[in-house]
């Protein structure tokens, strides 16, 4: 028996093809929609034989008619290098995406969760970050085409809430990592795996000592199905992070370590606008969801070496 019928919109990309798995093996049906600009089909080939998941190509800036029970709305350029190489379209697909998947919702009375970020804090002068604070960000700076994306989403979320009584759920996710990441996005913990396993220089952006919360993508889904699953009267929103904060520096000497390479450590210079501190408060995933991340970061970086060592070994690096 199918539990629900779910749309999953980036479901082809590093967190989304992982969310369609979870949730078909929850008995769900399962619809992937992408427009494969960051993600790739490699991502879900395993799941195309199966008769509850059907994929679709598409770009929610177009609207899109469904028949859903609820909506995981994850399409967006994550990383800097992929979501500054068109900004306007980063600026589409989050606010003119949200309002497709928001009418989407509302026509067809489905659930619907929005994937935000801990870039709508942005350089943050509170620390760690909560729910309540309103952020630090530049609205014309180079990131802004995300930070400033997202932050616009929530917006429309919370006014399709209170206006149009959709039933929504607002997720900020801070930084995640896995199997499945993109190798060329830019991100940081990608990044060092790939140098150190092919013993190249590891370039970290300024003296290393700013830092981010690391956690692995089983950890995130867990708190993202735990938010969908919760009552309406609970909208969000609430980070879902990791509260252990580390410094780059102590990634890239734990990488090393971990693969056993020959890579020296290089410094470049900070780019504009890059967050001193990222560290989530997660207080209200705590007490509402009775959620926490549970795998150390040593447990998921050696899972996400083996990932990327696997592709080199099959010349996809």
């Amino acid at each position: 028996m199918i539990h629900k019928r779910i749309l999953v919109t980036g479901g082809a990309g590093f967190i989304g093809s992982h969310l369609c798995e979870r949730l078909l093996k929850e008995g769900n049906e399962v619809i992937c929609l992408d427009n494969l600009f960051t993600s790739t089909k490699d991502n879900i080939a395993p799941m195309m034989d199966n008769k509850y998941f059907e994929f679709i190509r598409h770009d929610i800036i177009q609207p899109i008619h469904l028949e859903i029970d609820e909506i995981y709305n994850l399409a967006c350029p994550a990383s800097p290098i992929h979501y500054q190489y068109n900004p306007i379209k980063t600026i589409k697909t989050s606010v003119m995406g949200a309002i497709n998947m928001l009418g989407l919702a509302k026509r067809v009375k489905a659930k619907i969760l929005q994937a935000s970020t801990s870039e709508v804090y942005g350089d943050p002068l509170a620390h760690p970050q909560y729910e309540e604070y309103w952020g630090n960000v530049n609205p014309i700076g180079p990131r802004s085409c995300y930070d400033e994306g997202k932050r616009c989403a929530e917006s429309l979320f919370i006014n399709y809430y209170f206006q149009n009584k959709v039933r929504i759920k607002i997720a900020r996710i801070f930084n995640t990592y896995g199997p499945r990441m993109h190798p060329n996005d830019g991100r940081v913990v990608s990044n060092f795996i790939i140098q150190a396993i092919q013993n190249k220089p590891i370039t970290i952006y300024g003296d290393g000592t700013q830092t981010r919360s690391f956690y692995y993508v089983d950890d995130m889904l867990d708190g993202l199905i735990k938010l969908m699953n919760t009552s309406d009267e609970i909208i969000g929103p609430i980070n879902l992070g990791n509260p252990s904060e580390f410094k780059i520096i102590e990634l890239a000497e734990l990488i090393i370590d971990l693969t056993n390479s020959k890579s020296e450590i290089i410094h470049l210079p900070l780019p504009e606008d890059d967050p001193i501190r990222r560290q989530p408060d997660i207080t209200k995933a705590k007490s509402i969801l009775e959620w926490q991340p549970k795998i150390s970061l040593k447990e998921g970086l050696v899972k996400t070496i083996d990932y990327f060592e696997r592709l080199m070994i099959e010349g996809d690096l």
